[in-house]
């Protein structure tokens, strides 16, 4: 498997080649979560509300910190992960804890879903079907996932081109007509510059090219899109679909090929997306590079492949001196200390069952000198609403205007195999504003045909899915079935469903809707200076997303916890190529000739 030639020159960035895996970092270094609230009020404690009288400087100094990290998805464990690492050569950590309402590390999108059979059968019986556990989605890592490479080949050791990821291949789009759409390889092909390299290798088999040539205005917009706090507060105001029709993007070109783009990368539809976020996806996802776009796939669910020896690489020896995991623990309020207005204790209690809506034991108290919020916008907003500790603050209050979006994860066990011609698929049109991807999992995981009933097991996720969430099983199964009928033709059509998972996320993943950003996190709170936020709803300058930048606002967080500087240890992405560079800087010269200000390029010309 090849994960290509490039090499990364400065101290910052690892290094690979061909297929021998990540070298190590520079001696000279320094070397989608939500979690269930109960529906009464959260306990606290206010002796002083005298906000004015903080001093975060004090926080920093005491020795002995105990960290509480709320949420166990790729942020909460990458700010433990990069504490840990720290901890034997900073006495100030006393302990580190994370909390999380699900039963394993991973939360929401971790496995342990039973299937309609197993469910049915309580596991007793010793059909295939009594082994079937899935995992809420299929999970991708793409190239400019750089730190969390970092962390699978360097930090965990694993080895991650032979067990952990698959190599790279090419990815389908499908809609009610058949396939649209083919993406190679990239690094496959000869290098052009990014953008063109795109155009020209992303073989679509309907989209014209006079449609294909409306989308070129949006040059203008990327060219002005910097990832700087003032381009967010500018572009975050209008939606990425009026931003297309402003610039001209034909009708066709923008439901065929950015409106799937979008509910399939941002989960809800351009209309009620940030432009800004869509540029910031987009530019991260598919145009930083030609090779932005390739992606490899986990080999098997998640978290055996990647969260448990995670997990068991921060516990240490018998836990001994490691990270300490709560699992089936939910956070129900906070206590505030005396005259520094900080946060002193977390209050949880502890969930009986699977920690998926089951009534809890009795509570108990951690103390904290630092608080770690690593959990998704939806779960910040029902935090303010219970919890007046934090509502009290107009900082936090905002957190009540972010929610997330439903999504509505299944997976298909057939009698038969299915002739699927791309292993990673996207779909648009079969359901209106409702994002959609299909995944063979037989290939994908490397599962015989003998396993699990001897059929294809695919994997369909709809995102923005709310409308679907309320189907019942047996509806919801037809309904997928049908459409993968659909989309595969003869052989789908000839197998049979034998077994099926149902798996419903309301409000699962982030809502980037327009105005979003005002109310988006810092790293650290600015009311309640020894509270940090992580994941990929909390604002960052590094450009990455989804995973990554759950991950990286991790290791910034950590960071700022342990008095580095934010960027300490973290890879920062490439360098904008030559052509990208000058075209953002004729747009900022452009804009001060013309007298512009802060006005956006695109207000002014449309």
């Amino acid at each position: 498997m090849l994960l290509g030639k490039a090499q990364y020159n400065s101290k910052k960035h690892y290094s690979y080649k061909n297929n021998s895996g990540y070298n190590n970092i520079n001696k000279k270094e320094n070397c989608h979560l939500l979690f269930s609230m109960k529906s009464r009020s959260c306990l606290f404690m206010a002796t002083d509300d005298n906000a004015d009288n903080r001093r975060s400087s004090s926080i920093k100094k005491k020795k002995n910190k105990n960290i509480v990290i709320i949420g166990s998805g790729w942020g909460g464990l990458s700010a433990a992960h990069n504490l840990i690492q720290s901890k034997s050569d900073n006495d100030e950590i006393s302990s580190i804890t994370v909390i999380d309402a699900a039963p394993r590390v991973g939360g929401l999108v971790r496995d342990g879903y039973n299937t309609i059979k197993n469910n049915n059968n309580h596991g007793n019986d010793d059909n295939n079907h009594s082994q079937r556990i899935a995992e809420a989605g299929q999970h991708g890592f793409w190239d400019n996932y750089h730190n969390i490479f970092k962390l699978l080949y360097n930090d965990l050791k694993l080895n991650v081109d032979e067990e952990i990821l698959t190599g790279y291949a090419k990815q389908g789009q499908y809609s009610p007509r058949g396939l649209e759409a083919i993406w190679p390889i990239y690094r496959d092909n000869p290098p052009l510059p990014t953008g063109l390299a795109q155009a020209v290798y992303t073989r679509f088999t309907r989209l014209p090219l006079a449609d294909r040539l409306t989308a070129f205005p949006l040059i203008l917009a990327f060219s002005e899109f910097d990832n700087s706090d003032a381009m967010w507060k500018k572009y975050d105001n209008v939606s990425f679909r009026d931003l297309c029709i402003r610039l001209g993007v034909s009708k066709k070109c923008y439901e065929e090929a950015f409106e799937p783009m979008i509910l399939t990368g941002l989960f809800a539809p351009g209309a009620e997306c940030s432009a800004a976020a869509a540029l910031g996806m987009a530019y991260f996802f598919v145009l930083k590079s030609q090779n932005s776009f390739d992606v490899r796939w986990c080999k098997g669910n998640i978290g055996d492949k990647i969260l448990e020896p995670w997990v068991k690489s921060m516990s240490g020896s018998g836990g001994d001196g490691g990270v300490t995991f709560l699992m089936s623990t939910r956070v129900v309020g906070f206590r505030e200390e005396g005259h520094n207005g900080v946060i002193s204790k977390v209050i949880c209690e502890k969930t009986q069952g699977n920690g998926r809506g089951q009534s809890s034991s009795s509570s108990f108290e951690l103390d904290a000198d630092i608080v770690v919020f690593a959990v998704g916008g939806a779960a910040l907003n029902a935090l303010v609403r219970k919890c007046p500790v934090l509502a009290k603050h107009e900082e936090f209050r905002r957190f009540a205007n972010l929610r997330g979006t439903g999504v509505l994860a299944t997976r298909l066990y057939l009698d038969k195999m299915v002739d699927i011609p791309y292993s990673a698929n996207a779909c648009w049109g079969f359901d209106k504003g409702i994002g959609q991807t299909f995944f063979d999992i037989s290939k994908l995981h490397a599962i015989e045909g003998n396993e699990h009933g001897g059929g294809s097991i695919i994997e369909v996720d709809y995102y923005h899915a709310a409308s679907l969430l309320v189907m019942d099983d047996e509806s919801i199964v037809t309904k997928v079935k049908k459409d993968l009928d659909v989309m595969l033709g003869y052989t789908c059509q000839q197998a049979q469903v034998v077994d099926a998972a149902i798996v419903r996320l309301p409000n699962a993943v982030n809502w980037y809707s327009p105005g979003s950003y005002a109310n988006m996190p810092d790293i650290q709170s600015k009311s309640i200076p020894n509270v940090y936020f992580v994941g990929d709803i909390v604002k960052t300058k590094h450009g990455s997303w989804s995973q990554e930048k759950a991950y990286v606002t991790g290791a910034e967080a950590a960071n700022l916890v342990l008095g580095r500087p934010i960027d300490t240890n973290i890879i920062s992405l490439s360098p904008d190529e030559l052509h990208v560079a000058a075209g953002k800087q004729l747009v900022s010269i452009s804009k001060k000739i013309l007298g512009l200000g802060d006005q956006s390029f695109v207000d002014f010309l449309w």
